[in-house]
């Protein structure tokens, strides 16, 4: 199977729909603090005003939940987009109403036009066919170039792609990027081939485990998800963060990994705190002396080097942070490891979402080989998912090697 070629699309002088990812985290002043997900999708608008299409944007922001909510408007992207088009940037005052539907009907080529944030309709995220027919009647020719909400069966992802041929469908440049880097990093990895695993909950990371061990050589554990595997091997844990209904699949991970050869490695020291707190009282402490009533909450200094050491020259994929980074308190285990990642000269990816918020934080994103734009899809794409709004953009492979 291969995705649909954007350059292989018939598009000069027709109108292009472009579903982007332009879910952006703003300050309390409503000011976009990261505008990395625009900056990605500029490529794939760009190429097809190069080719004098008229360009219809559609993206969400934050979860309005079907109402219109001023604080989720797409008004400060318009602006943004505009500084890095270099270009004016119309933004329709709704989604598929009077306003939308006339400016995108009277758009001319060369122009770019913003719908409305998509969430304001209630049918967006119910994949609703009567919504994704007229967000479809706007354009000739649909791109999907929002990774980071492609594993949703949303209106504007999955819907919409049932109104469109594959002569009149295909991924962005930023999709396509996204989805044959992960692609080879599973499939046809440089090994040793190791996978860093954090976050709070094995449950959100379990099927990602399962999918990844056959696959590395090398499986590192932190966060709060690490203290279901050390209490499952009769270690005191505290009042730190388990999932006692997951302690036999923790088990079973830990026997899978044993019996393919998988060096699993869990924490041997902790940062436990008397509470979860910024000025919460803190020490380092081994996993086995986590006080009772008290809490781990990020990796301890013997963990780092020995995450260290055992990550020298190896290609890495990293989801979910060591700790609770965004207490400062407790960064220090994330930060080092962010800082230890960068440095290497191997392939080094970050599966969006916190992961991908830290290495910024810690200034090491330049660093790092491949971000992804999207944390939840980049999970399920290590769980081995086809993801929802991609599987419409897929065709089979009909080229022969001679």
């Amino acid at each position: 199977m291969e995705l649909l070629h954007l350059k292989k699309l018939d598009i000069a002088n027709k109108k292009v729909f472009i579903r982007c990812d332009f879910n952006v985290p703003m300050d309390e002043f409503g000011n976009i603090a990261d505008d990395r997900r625009i900056r990605s999708a500029i490529a794939t608008i760009n190429y097809c005003l190069d080719l004098d299409c008229a360009v219809i944007l559609a993206s969400h922001l934050g979860r309005p939940k079907g109402e219109v909510v001023e604080k989720y408007s797409l008004a400060p992207v318009a602006r943004r987009l505009q500084q890095l088009l270099k270009r004016h940037v119309a933004l329709a005052k709704d989604v598929v109403g009077e306003d939308a539907m006339q400016k995108a009907k009277d758009l001319p080529r060369h122009e770019v036009l913003l719908l409305e944030n998509l969430r304001f309709e209630p049918g967006e995220t119910k994949d609703d066919a009567e919504l994704s027919k007229k967000l479809a009647s706007m354009a000739e020719f649909y791109i999907n170039d929002a990774f980071g909400v492609s594993h949703r069966a949303h209106a504007s992802v999955h819907g919409i792609t049932k109104f469109f041929d594959n002569e009149h469908k295909a991924a962005g440049f930023l999709l396509e990027r996204e989805i044959q880097y992960f692609s080879k990093l599973m499939n046809n990895p440089v090994r040793p081939f190791a996978a860093i695993i954090g976050g709070s909950k094995v449950s959100g990371k379990l099927e990602a485990l399962v999918n990844l061990l056959p696959r590395v050589d090398k499986v590192f554990i932190g966060g709060g998800m690490a203290f279901t595997f050390l209490k499952q091997m009769g270690y005191e844990i505290g009042a730190s963060l388990v999932e006692d209904d997951l302690l036999e699949e923790a088990q079973n991970i830990m026997d899978e990994a044993k019996r393919l050869g998988v060096k699993f490695y869990l924490p041997v020291d902790v940062i436990a705190a008397e509470k979860f707190s910024e000025d919460a009282v803190s020490k380092i402490v081994t996993v086995q002396e986590i006080p009772q009533k008290w809490m781990g909450l990020d990796i301890g200094p013997a963990t780092v080097r020995l995450y260290r050491e055992a990550l020298n020259d190896v290609q890495t994929v990293w989801n979910g942070p060591m700790g609770v980074y965004e207490m400062e308190k407790f960064a220090r285990g994330s930060s080092k490891i962010a800082h230890f990642v960068a440095d290497t000269y191997a392939t080094t990816v970050v599966g969006g979402g916190d992961t991908a918020d830290l290495v910024k934080r810690v200034g090491v994103d330049e660093d790092i080989s491949f971000i992804s734009t999207g944390g939840g899809a980049s999970l399920e794409l290590l769980e081995g998912k086809v993801l929802p709004g991609v599987q419409p953009l897929m065709v089979e492979t009909t080229d022969k090697k001679d």
